[in-house]
């Protein structure tokens, strides 16, 4: 159960970064780098729910996680399309 905790609070302590300040390269692999955090967390979890460990804290698990990866998945697309919209109205 103490592992539950301390996965729960490395999702909860995950911080978005600037994605405004960033190159669409550097957008694009932070994305990325956000796809691979939510699987590798997603493991952690299923390993947890194969060892039938406390349910409810597996459950408030992935309600956090999936609200953590949802927000800075927003954010990076506003921050892309931003990029994009600024980038091709500025070429024109």
């Amino acid at each position: 159960m103490e592992n539950i905790k301390k996965l729960i609070d490395e999702i909860n302590s995950r911080k978005p970064k600037n994605y405004k300040q960033m190159k669409i390269d550097d957008i694009s692999k932070e994305l990325h780098s956000v796809m691979k955090y939510e699987q590798t967390i997603l493991e952690k979890i299923n390993t947890f729910e194969n060892d039938h460990q406390n349910l409810d804290l597996i459950k408030y698990a992935k309600i956090s996680c999936r609200n953590i990866i949802e927000r800075e998945t927003i954010l990076i697309q506003n921050a892309y399309l931003e990029k994009i919209d600024s980038e091709y109205l500025n070429s024109k």
